[in-house]
């Protein structure tokens, strides 16, 4: 994504980048400077998510978990941020969360972001997975009580991605994102079950892979990300279930849906405990690994008791 960025803001531009992990902070910034094309193009790393807040307009967080993101803005709101001089581009600083967490936490951190004029502050977790951050083919769900804000927003999420979308206000981007992984945390099981029922039962994996995916049964991970090696090119399942999306993170995904159905009148969830199990279990055994290493999991003989 920071690649991404870099090769797409205008190259006057600095980008400053904040990462916990220092080796992949220094990786990033040997790959940008050693590219012919980014040689103009500054890259600083800054120390701290205060001095990225303190140094930019645009500000973009990616955090795992609801607790990361309250760090993180309890860090940059620790006292006043300073005045921009007024030969900047814009009079104030636009926050980007792209993180998926719980609506409620996003709101009190928009409300006192604004509270304190620190700036304005937009939800905008993606979709697309690790392809779609490579590729910059992300989709962005973006929740923005001000038309103006969302289009600011907008401007730098498509050097991110290929589709920006305004779900309605603050929060309203979550509420989609968490939708559509409760969609995919069980369309993963239900493919990694029928694709172990169709082997076990003698089916050919890539023949039954191009029956689904030219069928009703079609989907994201069916199609794109299929659990069985050789059904989908690029796949984690072809690379021992290295990379793309962990596990553990589908399962804090699918928690963050179930706790928002409790909240909401009359959304009912009626495969979201037993998912929630499953990927309990997975994760106790594949911790790391790509979501779609249920499949693994069910072929070794998981099941839940």
């Amino acid at each position: 994504m920071a690649k991404n960025l870099r090769a797409r803001i205008p190259k006057e531009d600095t980008l400053l980048i904040c990462d916990s992990n220092a080796n992949v902070t220094a990786k990033f910034v040997k790959e940008a400077s050693s590219d012919a094309e980014s040689k103009e193009m500054e890259v600083k790393v800054s120390k701290d998510p205060r001095e990225v807040a303190e140094k930019c307009t645009t500000i973009l967080t990616a955090l795992p978990e609801p607790s990361h993101v309250k760090g993180v803005f309890e860090t940059i709101l620790s006292s006043a941020l300073p005045a921009f001089p007024k030969s900047a581009t814009h009079s104030s600083r636009l926050f980007i969360d792209t993180s998926t967490i719980d609506p409620t936490t996003s709101r009190g951190i928009a409300d006192a972001i604004h509270s304190s004029s620190a700036g304005h502050f937009v939800d905008a977790p993606m979709s697309g997975g690790t392809t779609g951050a490579s590729k910059a083919s992300l989709t962005f769900m973006v929740g923005s009580d001000s038309p103006e804000t969302y289009h600011r927003a907008r401007s730098a999420l498509l050097h991110l991605g290929a589709r920006v979308l305004h779900m309605g206000p603050q929060g309203a981007g979550l509420a989609a994102k968490l939708a559509n992984n409760y969609i995919l945390a069980i369309s993963n099981i239900a493919v990694c079950e029928a694709m172990n029922l169709g082997i076990k039962s003698g089916l050919d994996a890539k023949k039954l892979g191009e029956l689904v995916n030219s069928s009703t049964g079609r989907c994201w991970a069916s199609e794109v990300n299929n659990p069985v090696e050789g059904v989908s090119d690029g796949a984690p399942a072809g690379r021992g279930y290295e990379g793309g999306f962990g596990v553990g993170l589908m399962r804090k995904d699918l928690r963050l849906a179930v706790e928002a159905g409790q909240g909401v009148e009359g959304a009912t969830l009626v495969l979201g405990g037993m998912a929630q199990k499953v990927y309990e279990h997975v994760e106790g055994k594949e911790s790391g690994k790509d979501f779609s290493v249920v499949y693994k999991w069910l072929q070794e003989g998981g099941t839940i008791k």
